[in-house]
This record gives C-alpha cells, sequence and structure tokens, in this order.
C-alpha cells in the first residue's frame, strides 16, 4: 500500500508566539494540530536548530535575531502541536531552511505517495523544503496545505504559494 507522508515544518515556539512569532503564526497552530490528528500516514516533523554563536552564521548576520537555539524553549516544537504529533514522530533537527535528511529518509520510502507539508515559515522553511523534496523525488506528489502554514507576513505567504505552484508543488486548502 502506499504511504503518505506529513511533514510538519518548524512549528516552535520561537516561530509562533516567540522571538519571531507572528499573528498568523499564532492563528494556524490549532488548525495544524486538527490536520495532525486527521491524517492518515506517517506524521514527521522539522525543527529549525541553532546554537550558541548564532549571530556569526551567514544567517545569523542576515537575520540578527537569536532563535530556535538549542534546547531553549523557543526551539521546543508548540506544545499542542507535539501533543498532536505523539512521540513516535520523527523529528529532523536541521541547520537550514530545507533538510536533505528529511529528503533522504523519504527518497527510502519505496512505496512514498505523497507527501504534504504544513508549519512555518512558508515563505522560508515550507518553500525550501517542498523544493529539496521535490528534487530528490520528483515523481511523488509534493503538496502543501495552505491553510496550515503562516509566513512572515501575508504577502510573502501568497508569493511563496505561487511560486511553488510554478514548480509543480500542489496547493490545497482543506482535506
Amino acid at each position: 500500500m502506499a504511504k503518505n507522508v506529513l511533514a510538519v515544518i518548524d512549528m516552535q515556539n520561537d516561530f509562533i508566539d516567540g522571538a519571531l512569532g507572528t499573528k498568523e503564526a499564532e492563528a494556524i497552530v490549532e488548525k495544524v494540530a486538527a490536520c495532525i490528528r486527521d491524517f492518515d500516514g506517517e506524521v514527521i516533523c522539522t525543527r529549525d536548530t541553532h546554537y550558541e554563536g548564532y549571530l556569526d552564521t551567514q544567517e545569523g548576520k542576515k537575520l540578527p535575531v537569536p532563535h530556535c537555539i538549542k534546547d531553549t524553549e523557543g526551539w521546543q516544537i508548540s506544545e499542542q502541536v507535539s501533543r498532536a504529533c505523539g512521540e513516535e514522530a520523527k523529528i529532523f533537527d536541521k541547520p537550514a531552511f530545507g533538510s536533505v535528511e528529511l529528503a533522504e529518509y523519504l527518497k527510502k520510502m519505496t512505496d512514498l505517495k505523497s507527501v504534504t507539508l504544513i508549519g512555518l515559515c512558508t515563505d522560508i522553511c515550507v518553500i525550501s523544503n517542498a523544493l529539496v523534496i521535490k528534487a530528490f523525488l520528483p515523481e511523488v506528489t509534493v503538496r502543501v496545505k495552505a491553510d496550515c502554514c503562516a509566513g512572515v507576513t501575508p504577502q510573502s505567504h501568497k508569493n511563496a504559494l505561487e511560486a511553488m505552484k510554478m514548480c509543480q508543488v500542489e496547493i490545497v486548502d482543506g482535506m
């Protein structure tokens, strides 16, 4: 039987109501948790992971806001989302926007039918992971559930969804 995977991207406290939080991110938490609970397939999470000295990294110089520092409260996945995922959910810590490790894990699934992405931020990590997965698995359906994502701004969210459509990532609301 073909397998469906839900990739929950960076639903971490710092992106919801912490250092880089937005009202749009706060607004999707319950939808994301419900989507996870209702999903029929494997649930996988990513977690943006930085370390002390973040401001000295290339990303830190371009985005000088320390966030998702390993083992801090901001690095943790939202409690509501974490509960929905359950303890069995696999988590990929990633030092960059896209996770090659996640894509390699998915590529090993011989029966993979689809990967659906939800989470934060549409215009940075969601789009990066969607395109990395699409590059690793061009014949697997990759979709993004738009109503379970939020961008840095509403406009950048919309722009990212349009860019992903052009790269043959399906954009859906509801499911």
